[in-house]
């Protein structure tokens, strides 16, 4: 312990130590060394958090800290630093308070004075944004999308306008939808999947959103997903910026299911997707364009 460090922690203190968020070896030797010193380890599922210390050899009593108990945890682990304790904060995989619980308690901590401590390591979004190949010297996270489509939308909706290429962290069974919304609301991006990192069986896909939408189209991805969006390119931001007028002109049929057909040829997407994406650009609602698209085919 440096005397730095030591002077830190006179009174208890706060650790955030990062673990890793699927191959063991990737702990660092500090992470090692502060989870072997402190008084007590929180942590988020206790039982995961034993699979790794036990890998280690290591015994310290274990604290849950989630997010359905840390309203009541966290004053209680304060009060402990505040008598002299030094605890450590980890979660499942990853560092702490990062799309994980532990802000409360560190906020605590900051109003009470004690000392917080990050333990920096693996982090599935820095690993994304290095092996996935797509521009990573500006980038938005924005954590989990949420799970309900209009929430998702509107959240995509914000983050559409900046130059930057958008992370997020993603279910498995909600990538299907999630690419579909992204399509819709920002464009062709080029894209990539990045799965189960530092794991056997790691994967980077890449490619437009509708190409990746269509290798999801029949099988849904196993294990941990990282969905990396890379920044619109020039064409798609003069076209989002041309007039309304000359789009209409030049891209859309008058019939709007002769615009869902052309859809669906060019950028190969399914009939549902292609109507989603013309339903936008027609300013429709879901029920709107069925009834329009019927309507136009039966008349």
């Amino acid at each position: 312990m440096t005397s730095r460090e030591s002077a830190q922690t006179a009174r208890g203190c706060l650790y955030l130590v990062a673990t890793p968020i699927g191959n063991l070896e990737d702990i660092s030797l500090r992470a090692l060394r502060i989870l072997k010193e402190v008084d007590l380890i929180a942590c988020e599922d206790t039982r995961q958090t034993l699979k790794l210390l036990s890998h280690f050899e290591i015994r310290k009593p274990l604290e849950s800290y989630h997010e359905h108990n840390e309203m009541t945890r966290a004053p209680e682990l304060v009060v402990r630093m505040e008598e002299g304790e030094r605890i450590a904060l980890v979660s499942d995989a990853g560092t702490p308070v990062i799309s994980d619980p532990g802000h409360r308690l560190v906020s605590l901590c900051q109003r009470h004075k004690i000392a917080v401590i990050p333990i920096p390591g693996p982090s599935a979004i820095v690993a994304a944004l290095a092996g996935c190949g797509l521009p990573s010297d500006e980038f938005t996270f924005a954590g989990f999308l949420p799970a309900r489509a209009g929430e998702r939308r509107r959240t995509l909706q914000r983050l559409a306008s900046g130059g930057r290429t958008l992370v997020f962290y993603e279910a498995p069974h909600r990538l299907r939808a999630c690419l579909e919304d992204a399509l819709d609301v920002l464009g062709d991006r080029e894209a990539a999947v990045a799965r189960e990192l530092t794991k056997i069986h790691e994967e980077f896909l890449r490619g437009r959103i509708s190409e990746l939408l269509q290798r999801f189209a029949e099988k849904e991805p196993r294990g941990e997903i990282t969905l990396v969006i890379a920044p619109p390119e020039p064409s798609d931001e003069t076209a989002q910026t041309g007039s309304a007028e000359l789009q209409t002109a030049e891209i859309r049929p008058a019939s709007f299911a002769d615009r869902v057909a052309q859809i669906s040829e060019e950028k190969n997407l399914d009939r549902k997707a292609a109507l989603k994406q013309a339903a936008k650009e027609f300013k429709l609602t879901k029920r709107e364009a069925y009834k329009r698209l019927l309507t136009e085919r039966n008349s």
